[in-house]
């Protein structure tokens, strides 16, 4: 059972996502918050398999609450949450450590696949806003700490960046490379030590920032 915490200032908003995942088997609503500043107790006191949470709240907003998390070492999977487009939001949550980015008009089947993907190690970003994601971050310095200069990948290890960057987590990357998923686990953690980076995302990012994707 995946468990969720759902951060969202609307309990409408909150009341029908709880009510659509509750028709999933494998996904339960762990906790609801209604503030930032709830949702930090909440992930130290629930523990929460993914967050899905709400870029734009009073006062503490998405992007605070994952700077703050991540600060402390405790930001679990997070999906954030919005109601329109917003580039300048996705591109600062994903810096921020988040791993996905969706409209609250996502379908049930698509928001259980993507919840499942991020539980798993993946991400899940629409493609229609990817390729904005990855001209912002072509056209922008990256903020965060990671090796420079990078040791350079091999062949195989930029294959497999290149997989982790359309989403797919270690299972998915075995099975495209017909390969054990215990080597691709290695293959992921010697990519982020190479790029000194922490994970995945920001691996991703920094790939694209040396253009090597």
């Amino acid at each position: 059972m995946i468990r969720v915490l759902l951060v969202d200032d609307q309990q409408l908003v909150r009341s029908g996502i709880a009510g659509l995942l509750a028709l999933t088997p494998d996904i339960e609503v762990a906790g609801e918050a209604a503030s930032g500043e709830e949702a930090i107790g909440l992930v130290d006191e629930l523990a929460p398999d993914v967050m899905l949470l709400d870029v734009r709240m009073p006062g503490f907003g998405g992007i605070e609450v994952l700077a703050r998390l991540s600060e402390l070492g405790r930001l679990p999977p997070t999906i954030l949450l919005t109601t329109f487009d917003d580039d300048e939001a996705l591109l600062a949550g994903v810096r921020a450590g988040a791993r996905g980015f969706l409209l609250k008009d996502i379908s049930l089947e698509r928001l259980a696949e993507d919840i499942r993907r991020v539980a798993t190690g993946g991400s899940a970003i629409r493609p229609s806003i990817t390729e904005r994601v990855l001209a912002g971050v072509r056209e922008t310095r990256i903020d965060f700490d990671c090796l420079d200069p990078p040791c350079r990948l091999t062949v195989r290890e930029t294959e497999i960046l290149r997989l982790l960057a359309s989403g797919l987590n270690n299972r998915e990357v075995a099975h495209a490379l017909g390969t054990a998923e215990g080597t691709v686990k290695n293959q992921v953690s010697s990519i982020l030590s190479k790029l000194g980076v922490r994970d995945r995302m920001r691996a991703v990012l920094r790939g694209i920032e040396l253009g090597w994707l």
